[in-house]
């Protein structure tokens, strides 16, 4: 199956299903000699992985992460470095009422007509589990680019189903498990908790920003950086939409308005979301992200069997009721990931050039 790699000069080759004996990535391009260890991967698998809460998938799976190859003596040696996760708590048998038949706004009809086989277990390779191995990658570049530059990625929850979140502060976002910036999650809690009663599901708004970011990454046309984000979160189960800076709302805007205006001290806005002419400002990167329902949920919906027959299709079995809940370091990574590629493409191509002028700040 093509299209499972994501990058080239760092490119990351992600494998498994979800119900398999375990899943992993291939990372082929890591720069040598930065200290590495499965103890620096581990902390962004531990912010994703499922059964933390009762608002997740009670599928309660480690995630340990094995580094197979690309590190000897606590350092990479350039050469391609192995991620492996062990899956240990399939349960395959919830699966079998669905064997033959397809869950509405799930891949199991297109995989099928693609391919002409298909592994209903847990979505087999369209499930949310294989995000696993992308924060595992993610995790690598995060530490690249923080020690080259200074960079940070984070990102919380704006909005669930129709519930709004507000923004108070990004040290509230690790203290609940909504990853929401707000103290007080209980209107979620009693959001969620009816929604599960209910048997149903719900989509979320994710907003995702890297901040100390380099002046210059990404290139023209094709290959712009906001275009490569864009890419690569459409790649994320369940998106259906992003947006880049001010996104939807410049429809609205004036061009008085919506240009930033740059001044000695820095841009005063970001309505660009840190990207102009498809490169980087030095401005933080925004990005947000529309996430739909989960498709696997317990009430009744209309489909057809294998045999093009009508039937009622109800999913057993462990789900999130909003897969937007674990989707922040999923997010998170896969920026770090597509600004990663960026650092190493402009240092080979740009890596010597002096501007003729000094950066401005790059904070809004």
């Amino acid at each position: 199956m093509s299209g499972n790699t994501l990058g080239t000069l760092f490119a990351v080759t992600n494998f498994g299903e979800s119900h398999g004996p375990a899943i992993g990535c291939v990372i082929d391009g890591c720069p040598p000699g930065m200290a590495l260890s499965e103890a620096d991967i581990q902390v962004e698998l531990d912010r994703r992985r499922p059964g933390t809460s009762k608002y997740v998938t009670q599928r309660n799976e480690p995630d340990v992460v094995e580094i197979l190859s690309g590190v000897y003596e606590g350092k990479t040696t350039g050469t391609p470095i192995c991620l492996l996760i062990k899956n240990t708590d399939q349960r395959s048998k919830d699966y079998g009422d669905i064997l033959n038949t397809f869950r509405p706004g799930h891949a199991d009809y297109s995989y099928l007509q693609k391919y002409g086989i298909r592994d209903p277990r847990g979505g087999g390779r369209a499930s949310a589990r294989l995000t696993a191995p992308t924060v595992a990658a993610g995790a690598v570049a995060r530490k690249w680019l923080k020690e080259k530059f200074g960079t940070t990625f984070r990102g919380c929850m704006t909005q669930v189903g129709d519930l709004a979140v507000g923004f108070e502060s990004w040290e509230h976002v690790p203290n609940n498990p909504f990853f929401a910036p707000v103290a007080d999650v209980s209107a979620l809690e009693a959001y969620m908790d009816e929604l599960r009663k209910g048997g149903d599901s719900c989509g979320a708004r994710i907003r995702v920003t890297a901040s100390g970011m380099p002046v210059g990454l990404g290139e023209p046309l094709f290959d712009k950086l906001d275009a490569d984000i864009a890419f690569a979160m459409m790649g994320l189960n369940a998106v259906k939409g992003v947006e880049i800076g001010a996104g939807f709302a410049s429809v609205t805007q004036r061009g008085s308005t919506h240009g930033d205006s740059l001044s000695p001290e820095g841009f005063k806005s970001n309505n660009a979301g840190g990207v102009l002419g498809g490169i980087s400002t030095g401005q933080d990167l925004e990005v947000s992200i529309a996430i739909k329902p989960t498709s696997s949920i317990l009430t009744p919906r209309e489909s057809i069997d294998m045999a093009g027959q009508p039937t009622s299709v109800i999913t057993k079995g462990r789900h999130d009721p909003c897969v937007g809940i674990r989707a922040t370091p999923i997010a998170e990574a896969l920026l770090a990931l597509v600004v990663m590629e960026h650092a190493l493409r402009h240092r080979a191509q740009c890596g010597d050039v002096v501007s003729p002028m000094r950066a401005i700040n790059g904070s809004a």
